[in-house]
This record gives structure tokens, sequence and C-alpha cells, in this order.
């Protein structure tokens, strides 16, 4: 006998909450626009609290394009009201002229104020035909592997950003409605899901029904396909890491040149797209990331390449290539007042202490003024007591700084006088005595242990 729906629905929604491990002192967020999915997903997730003891809230973004806004908002805030549950309503703007359509600004605006909640975890309503909707959606966009995967039943948070859930994803729609019927549930419909000038309200109705027609079990086989796909992409992840430590030098984000160079093109590709999502970066379209490895291949190790991904850019200088924002600002200087780490625009900058090692302390505490800046026309810097001062520009070079870095490197001006420089060093004048208090300096691009560029 097929299991009823009552069964159905309460224990798949059950085994991805404990996949994700949510439980006693988890928050969850059900996302609650209003439509029969997010209704039933409520409806469940009060259900299941009892067993697994999580607090739950809500939330409804209101995008101000139905002359029903404010009814499906109303009709949110009595659902909640009536089950003691705490709402949130989010107005928002979306941007009409966005080049991407008026379905993506506003699933844009939605998401933006929904990762304002505070909550451990946002619960959405999708379900198995959403899957195979945005699957063909991605597909016929020309999407690669990770985009092909589609949605995932649990996707873990991660930089202060919510989880996020979604407990229905492997079940047809078709259920989600017989369990809203046989609980008396009611709900709002929402007239633009009819508008077929809707790319996917056009894949719903039009393109999936004709599939149907021709493979019967077109939904669930297309929403397999899409688990293959995620599958393919840990693969992908878990070679790009072998790759990625492979070439550290020590550590990614550096790379070895050499060792880069010697993964096959698709390989370089992949671990560049891996490094990039480890950074929240956007990810680049085929033709630039094609064209940057090509000139990264062709280019002598002697020349500095800054290679353009979108926001970001995939630099390489001697032995090494890495990644960097496009547009990377040059911080304004601050003043230093004693604390061990610093902020160097999305850099920092780290004092640790130790004996004999780094800057004279006690030169730096007595003196009048300590500030961390830009580096100064004409600077010049000693590193050697026997040694003459040298020009900052030989001695990025033989750093193997390159010169787009070189106005974004931290100064430590001590009174005036550089005591250090990023990637290159302590001045002699400011270095610590055998035995006497020190602190060591460190520049950590993005937060990361500069081993190179600088060493």
């Amino acid at each position: 006998m097929k299991p009823s729906s009552a069964d159905v629905l309460p224990e798949s929604a059950a085994v991805v909450l404990a996949a994700a491990g949510v439980g006693a002192g988890s928050r969850v967020c059900c996302a609650l626009s209003g439509g029969v999915d997010s209704v039933v997903l409520f409806e469940l997730l009060r259900q299941l609290q009892p067993r697994f003891g999580f607090d739950l809230l809500a939330a409804h973004v209101d995008h101000g394009l139905s002359p029903n806004a404010a009814a499906w908002a109303r009709a949110c805030s009595e659902r909640c009201a009536a089950a003691g549950v705490p709402l949130t309503v989010f107005r928002v703007d979306v941007d009409r002229a966005h080049a991407d359509g008026l379905e993506a600004a506003a699933r844009l605006a939605r998401h933006a104020a929904l990762a304002q909640v505070d909550c451990g975890w946002l619960a959405f309503g999708h379900h198995q035909d959403d899957q195979a909707e945005t699957l063909l959606f991605r597909l016929l966009r020309g999407s690669g592997v990770r985009g092909a995967a589609a949605m995932r039943a649990v996707e873990p948070g991660g930089a202060g950003r919510p989880g996020r859930l979604r407990p229905l994803l492997g079940l047809r729609r078709a259920r989600l409605l017989e369990w809203a019927h046989a609980h008396g549930l009611a709900w709002v419909e929402d007239e633009s899901n009819a508008e077929l000038r809707f790319t996917r309200n056009a894949l719903r109705h039009r393109l999936l029904p004709v599939a149907e027609d021709l493979f019967p079990a077109a939904v669930p086989n297309l929403a397999r396909a899409a688990a293959h796909f995620a599958e393919a992409d840990r693969l992908l992840g878990e070679l790009a890491a072998m790759d990625a430590a492979a070439c550290g030098a020590p550590a990614p984000p550096v790379l070895r040149r050499a060792d880069f160079l010697a993964l096959s093109a698709a390989r370089q590709a992949n671990l560049l797209r891996w490094l990039l999502r480890g950074l929240d970066a956007p990810l680049p379209g085929s033709v630039p990331l094609v064209e940057a490895l090509r000139q990264l291949r062709a280019c002598d190790a002697a020349h500095s390449l800054r290679l353009p991904l979108g926001g970001w850019a995939c630099c390489a200088y001697r032995d090494r290539v890495w990644l960097e924002p496009a547009r990377a600002v040059v911080p304004q200087g601050l003043r230093w007042q004693g604390e061990a780490v610093m902020r160097w625009g999305g850099d920092e900058v780290r004092l640790t202490e130790a004996i004999g090692e780094g800057l004279d302390r006690n030169r730096l505490e007595c003196a009048g003024e300590v500030r961390l800046a830009p580096r100064g026309e004409g600077l010049r810097l000693c590193l050697h007591p026997a040694r003459p001062r040298r020009e900052l520009r030989k001695l990025c070079q033989e750093a193997a700084i390159p010169a787009w870095l070189r106005d974004r490197l931290p100064v430590l001006w001590v009174d005036g006088e550089p005591a250090w420089v990023g990637g290159i060093g302590v001045a002699a004048e400011f270095a610590c005595a055998p035995q006497a208090p020190g602190l060591v300096p460190e520049w950590r691009p993005g937060g990361v242990p500069a081993s190179a560029p600088p060493d």
C-alpha cells in the first residue's frame, strides 16, 4: 500500500532536520510566503518542534509587486499569531530595471531580507517539482556541474550566514496539496504564478507538462539527475582541495606557479572556481576564465600578471599565483594604540609579543605617534645596520611584490619614520635588541598569513 501523505511528509521533513543536526537550541526560521508550499512547511515544522526541540520563528517578505501583498502579509501574521510563532515582515524595494529581469531582482531582494533574520537555519518550502524546474532553468542557461546540482536539502551556513533547509525537496507538489487539504489548511494564491512572461512560470506550465507527457517520471528523474550533479560537484570539490594542497605555498590561496601550471586546464579552472567560492566571490564566466588561464600558461614567469575574473583577479608574479579583489582600495592611515591586531582594508596587521625579535617595543610605546599608513613618495628603508637605505621599489622586486601591490603595502610609521613595511621587513634602527621586549609585525592579506607575495 502506498503510504499516505500524513505519514510521508512529517517523516521526510524529519530526515532533513536530523541530517542538518537541528535540535535543542537551534533557531529555525520558516520563510512564509503564505502560499501552499510554505504553509505546509510551517505546519510541519510546528508538528516536529516538540520532537526536535528547536525554536521556531517565521519571516515574510513583501515585495510590493502585487495589489494583494498586504492581504498576504496579514494572512501570515494571523497564522503565526494563532500558533504563537514570532513573525518578522520585511518590506523590500525590487529593482524593476534589473538586468536579469524582475524574477531575479525579486529573488535577490527576498534573500537579502531573509539573511537579516537572527537564526541558524532558514527553511524553505521548495519541493521536487521546484527542483526539476530549477535544473531545467539552469541547464538551459548553460550552467556547469555546480549549477546543475540545483538546490540542496541541507546547505550549511557560514561567516555569519544562516544555513538553508528544504525539508520538502524530495516530495512532489501533489503530495503537499493532498496534505494541505487533509489538514484543512488555508493559503493564498499568487496571481503572478500564472504569468507566462516569467521564465520559470513558462517552464512550469509549458515545458514540464510536455516532458511529463513524453516521460511520465520526468520530474523525479530530473530531481535524481540534480542529485547526481551534486555528487559530481562534491567530488570536484575534493579534487580541488587535493590540488590546492599539492600547489600550496605553504597553503592556499597562494599557489606555487609551476605546480599549478602542471595541472590540466580543466583542473586549473576547477581549482580557481573552488578558491573563489571559498572567498565568497562571484564565479567568472567561462570566457574570462579560459583567457586568464591561457595568458598564465603563455607568459614567462619573470612577468607579472593581473588577469580579471569579474569582481576578482588572478595574479601571478614569479613563482606564485593568487587571487585578490579586482578593485582593491588603498586603506587610510590609522593610529596604533597598543592593539595586537589592526585592520588594513580587507587585510590584517598583527603585532605579536616576542623577546629579541621584531620591533623594539619600548621605542614604539615611547614614541609620540605610531601610525599604520600607506607608503610615501621616495620611501627608503635600511634592513641591515651595515648597509645603506634602499629604495622601496628595489626591495619590492627582491621580495617578489608586484607593482600593483606596492601602494597597498602597510607601513608602520614611528614619529614620521618608516619602522616596518609589510612583506619587506623591519628597519634596522627600529629592530629589537637581543633579550629585549619586541613586537613581531605580520601582514595578513585577506586575514591569511602572507607567504607570497610578501615572504
